[in-house]
């Protein structure tokens, strides 16, 4: 079958799936996928995403040589062929041409579509979230200001502590947390960041954009450490969550034993853009189809759908708030060397699918940190935790182990 033929039929099946054609809503454009100048053209309107014969003007255009083609449809894509955001931003290959808002307003459709596009379907696990408990804890900042914050435990034994990602939630550790043969050695604990998941904004909050910094994020982490747990933790951060566990063991060392960076970033410039936060743009579908374009293509997709979920569920500015700190202001060299790496165990774990915090990144830090290792997962991507539970354990639970008191 001629390549173009054979992308035409992989849309049609994917405009028919059920997610694709909800995340069309409302969307009245035209995509043209280009082949050696053969358009397959999808048409969004109130009849629902159809794939249609006649060439029409596109209001967004993906345009690639045969051979990027054959990279996107490969059962399971490489980086940067596996979704449209890792297309638009780091794939050379391809020439995206469109109106800026326009494809901000498809994005959620597009992410969807690609995700559909191959045939790889490994199962999911349902984590046992009866090991869970929750509770709130009233945690009040170095700076004074008083939030009732949201945290849930499980297992027994030395604390681990779990942050989670920039505009998300603890959700997204109940994988790990719930696993009961870490259980049996270490309390592993998540909190919701105040304005995030289950932690209302903290009191005298005044309505005003959110922006978080980094002085402010050490703040409420450490008080919770201090507040709440009591003791110095082992701390799992991922993407902004590894870049504070850094700054954590760099600033309070009284606080951290070790760190396990998952997704730790360099200097992640380029994250935010102006259409995550926009009256003309769903903030939910945006945001989540935003960190979607981050996962691997061999991830179970129910994981990845449920990982986007949560996302799409974020207060409106709340991700692109974070982002002030994880794109706009976190530099990893000066704080990488400052960690003292011979008291303060440092490892960093890294999806091949992260676009945002690479495989690079991480030996860079490596090289400013006495001691620190870098494990490569090349089947994973920028939410390991979440888009693929049981693989990262697979990692995970080594590194654990010759923590272990």
């Amino acid at each position: 079958m001629a390549l173009v033929d054979q992308l035409r039929e992989r849309l049609t099946q994917a405009v028919a799936a059920p997610e694709v054609y909800s995340l069309a809503r409302g969307l009245d454009c035209t995509v043209a996928f280009s082949v050696a100048e053969q358009d397959v053209t999808i048409v969004c309107s109130t009849e629902g995403p159809q794939v249609v014969a006649t060439q029409l003007v596109a209001d967004i255009s993906l345009s690639a040589p045969e051979s990027a083609w054959h990279g996107v449809l490969a059962p399971c894509p490489k980086p940067t062929y596996h979704s449209f955001s890792s297309i638009q931003l780091r794939n050379p290959n391809f020439i995206v041409t469109g109106d800026a808002l326009v494809i901000a307003q498809a994005r959620a459709f597009l992410e969807a579509v690609f995700a559909h596009l191959n045939t790889a379907a490994p199962a999911r696990s349902e984590p046992d979230l009866t090991r869970l408990s929750g509770n709130y804890h009233r945690v009040k900042s170095a700076g004074g200001e008083v939030c009732n914050i949201y945290a849930e435990a499980a297992g027994q034994g030395a604390p681990v502590l779990c942050l989670h990602t920039a505009g998300a939630d603890t959700r997204q550790f109940h994988g790990v947390m719930c696993d009961a043969e870490l259980g049996r050695d270490w309390r592993l604990i998540g909190f919701d960041m105040p304005f995030h998941g289950r932690s209302l904004p903290p009191l005298g909050w005044d309505g005003g954009a959110y922006r978080l910094d980094q002085a402010t994020y050490l703040d409420w982490c450490g008080s919770f450490i201090a507040q709440s747990i009591g003791e110095p933790v082992v701390v799992i951060g991922c993407s902004m969550g590894a870049g504070i566990a850094l700054a954590l063991a760099a600033e309070r060392p009284d606080l951290v034993k070790a760190v396990v960076a998952l997704e730790a970033p360099l200097r992640p410039r380029g994250r935010r853009n102006s259409y995550l936060t926009h009256a003309k743009v769903n903030g939910g579908w945006h945001s989540a189809a935003y960190v979607r374009g981050l996962m691997s293509p061999s991830s179970p997709p129910e994981d990845r759908r449920r990982a986007a979920w949560i996302y799409s569920q974020g207060a409106p500015g709340i991700y692109d708030g974070d982002l002030s700190f994880y794109s706009d202001e976190f530099d990893g060299e000066p704080i990488a060397k400052r960690i003292d790496g011979s008291r303060i165990p440092v490892h960093l774990m890294m999806g091949h699918y992260d676009f945002s915090a690479t495989v690079a990144d991480a030996y860079a830090l490596a090289g400013w940190i006495d001691g620190a290792t870098v494990t490569e997962m090349p089947e994973l991507g920028h939410f390991p935790m979440t888009e693929n539970p049981p693989r990262l354990l697979d990692y995970l639970r080594p590194i654990l182990a010759k923590l272990r008191p």
